[in-house]
């Protein structure tokens, strides 16, 4: 059986191409030659379009929604052609509500493509790198700005390297949890805000937000700068969401997982993470429990589920029906 929370999908993040020019926005520098009255167009996809073909009037294919590269091979053929002829087909592409046109190789522009990025207020970038370079950066940097993203109140933790978020109401002892977790020589990733971001289509990425990274609140000791404490070899910016451990009092739930074939699931921006309810009462170490149930969780990773492997077992000896069910995330294949 698999259970979980359900989430509405996050609209779609977009970007403008203002932002991609902005001094130290990418690695990469990038000049706007031309167009400069578009800047605040809409770039909504992470991939690149060098699409040649546009240029003899093939707009079949041409996506409004991506930056338009002209690398080498397209301005030399652009060159080839007359004046009246470039103009015909540079003002045919860019009057195509395209977010912008990047010329790669600091390649000098054409009078015709400075003169269409003005009539149809298309921006015309210039970068000083190769084409691969260029293409490269930009990816990188859209995939990094258009990543669905969501906030999240809880504690994340790097645990034997399986990326914990720390779930649970106020007070419950989440961060009294993590800070016995670092003193056991674990990561502190983020203290009540967790930033998580989609990578690909099934991994999660959480980091702290920039206000409060290191940072640890205590109740009675207020907060807790952990690198300056404990060293840098205490926190981490990032890492993957690996599980969810959800931390309840006993009042909370009567119906405690005593058997442990069943999986559960949290969703996070669609993507179904596996998630383990833990009882907390006064005198429990929840550390260890939460060490116990990362162990675990690379077992699982690595093929070895140890409660449905005993009921197996016992479903043997008894000469009864194996009990035991694999259980998938919903929506998808089989969990990792």
């Amino acid at each position: 059986m698999a259970t979980g929370v359900q989430t509405s999908p996050p609209p779609p993040r977009v970007v403008t191409v203002r932002a991609m020019v902005e001094p130290r926005a990418m690695a990469l520098p990038l000049e706007c030659v031309a167009g400069a009255a578009g800047l605040d167009r809409v770039i909504a996809h992470s991939r690149i379009q060098k699409s040649g073909l546009a240029l003899v009037g093939h707009f079949e294919g041409l996506s409004p929604r991506r930056v338009q590269i002209l690398g080498q091979t397209e301005m030399s053929f652009l060159a080839t052609m007359s004046s009246e002829a470039r103009a015909a087909a540079l003002d045919g592409f860019l009057a195509r509500q395209i977010p912008c046109v990047v010329v790669t190789m600091g390649l000098a522009m054409f009078p015709e493509l400075v003169a269409a990025g003005e009539k149809h207020g298309c921006p015309v970038l210039r970068s000083t790198a190769r084409s691969s370079v260029t293409i490269n950066g930009i990816h990188g940097w859209l995939d990094d700005q258009l990543a669905l993203r969501t906030r999240v109140h809880g504690v994340f933790v790097d645990v034997f390297g399986v990326g914990i978020l720390l779930l649970g109401k106020s007070g419950i002892g989440k961060s009294e949890c993590a800070l016995e977790l670092v003193q056991r020589g674990h990561r502190l990733v983020a203290d009540d805000v967790v930033d998580c971001t989609l990578r690909g289509a099934e991994n999660v990425d959480g980091t702290a937000t920039e206000l409060l990274r290191n940072h640890l609140e205590v109740r009675g000791l207020g907060v807790l700068n952990i690198r300056d404490l404990f060293g840098v070899a205490a926190v981490r910016d990032k890492k993957r969401v690996d599980l969810v451990v959800r931390l309840l009092s006993y009042d909370d739930d009567e119906s405690w997982d005593r058997l442990g074939i069943d999986d559960e699931w949290y969703d996070v921006l669609g993507v179904h993470i596996p998630m383990r309810r833990l009882p907390v009462r006064p005198g429990k170490n929840t550390a260890s429990t939460v060490e116990v149930a990362a162990r675990n969780e690379l077992l699982r990773r690595a093929g070895v589920h140890s409660a449905r492997e005993f009921h197996a077992r016992l479903a043997r000896a008894l000469g009864v029906p194996d009990p035991t069910l694999t259980s998938e995330p919903p929506g998808s294949g089989a969990a990792e």
